[in-house]
């Protein structure tokens, strides 16, 4: 890369920091909270320091140090966090830091300065700050939120939903091959492998999810461990902010953080808990364990359409299959309303008028194949 191209990317760096570093001073000029103004005050300094090591890089390089001035978009949001509080643009603020927390991160003279370490931290704390249900109180700061991680919270819902899954797809597969006049060891064995397929479906995609998710956590302890190694002043310091947030006077903060650090076989522990919100001894799960549940969840939802078609035959198993599958579905509708807030008969309702649609437009679509394939 020529000087050219090395001055044009120093002045951005230079007016993303000088960006950073007006946004946390406006933060901090608003903030009713004396111990969260601290931080973005704290945060406004490291930005600050990031911005002088861009104007020596450019000086190195013989380059004029611009005169800049905060762009429009920090200015805007400068504006709203006066007009209506930090609460206000704090979720906006967040998400630019974590999709800009990587931008140095190929930028070997960024690299050499500590830069991106500086950067996830601040995307990490930004999102703690902005997190609207834990707040700055509880236990967890930077919580990565996923689905998976959300299981022992919400497993009604997993299940309902799960059985729901196997439920509509598969009533709707056999009602498809049923209106295609198709024969009764024909509708059994469709509905039979779209209940294996669909389920084996849900548990690889359960197992892989889980899996990814396992191996980010990973990755990401793995991460924390390195920059323990490497920069464990920062990471104190990360901790110190962390802390604060919390609640903690600067002093019991870093009290706190030091007590913590300087014990090595909790150290990374500390570390992983506090700032990424990971606990290293869940993951996220097993793996396994979800996909079973998945696989079994599926099933049971499946199992309704066809099991009719053990027993009787023609317009009678049709019949069947279509009565039971609706006590289902009106008893996962009800099981909706649990954690909707919907009443029970309007979730039922509303959850059998959906499963019959959907039925009702793949019988619709088989009978249209099957009077043009015996055509």
């Amino acid at each position: 890369m020529d000087a050219s191209d090395k001055r044009t990317r120093y002045r951005e760096n230079l007016q993303g920091e000088v960006d950073g570093a007006s946004l946390y001073r406006a933060l901090a000029e608003v903030e009713t909270d004396p111990k969260l103004a601290e931080v973005y005050r704290r945060l406004a300094a490291v930005e600050e320091s990031h911005a002088r090591y861009w104007e020596k890089e450019l000086t190195r390089l013989g380059a004029r140090i611009p005169g800049l001035r905060p762009g429009f978009r920090t200015r805007a949001l400068a504006f709203l966090a006066r007009r209506f509080g930090p609460a206000f643009v704090l979720p906006v603020i967040s998400t630019l830091e974590q999709s800009d927390s990587g931008g140095y991160d190929k930028q070997p003279e960024a690299v050499a300065g500590g830069l991106p370490q500086a950067e996830r931290s601040h995307a990490r704390l930004l999102s703690a700050i902005a997190n609207p249900r834990t707040g700055l109180e509880g236990g967890t700061i930077a919580r990565l939120e996923g689905r998976h991680r959300a299981m022992g919270g919400n497993s009604l819902r997993a299940a309902v939903l799960g059985a729901n899954d196997g439920l509509v797809s598969n009533l709707s597969l056999v009602m498809g091959v049923a209106g295609a006049e198709a024969s009764n060891a024909s509708i059994l064995l469709t509905g039979l492998a779209g209940l294996v397929a669909g389920a084996c479906s849900m548990a690889m995609g359960e197992w892989l999810s889980v899996n990814s998710s396992r191996e980010l956590y990973q990755k990401q302890i793995e991460t924390e461990a390195m920059e323990l190694e490497e920069v464990p002043e920062e990471e104190k310091e990360e901790l110190v902010l962390i802390y604060q947030a919390k609640g903690l006077s600067e002093a019991e903060a870093r009290a706190l953080a030091s007590q913590l650090l300087s014990e090595k076989s909790t150290a990374l522990d500390t570390l992983v808990r506090e700032e990424l919100g990971i606990d290293p001894q869940e993951l996220g799960g097993s793996a396994w364990g979800a996909a079973g549940v998945s696989f079994l969840l599926f099933s049971f939802g499946a199992i309704f359409p066809v099991a009719p078609y053990f027993l009787l035959g023609g317009p009678a198993a049709l019949l069947a299959s279509l009565g039971l599958s609706g006590l289902a579905l009106a008893g996962i509708g009800a099981g909706t309303s649990l954690f909707t807030g919907r009443g029970a008969l309007f979730s039922a309702l509303r959850q059998l008028a959906i499963g019959f649609a959907a039925a009702c437009v793949t019988y619709g679509i088989g009978h249209l194949v099957g009077v043009s394939l015996a055509g």
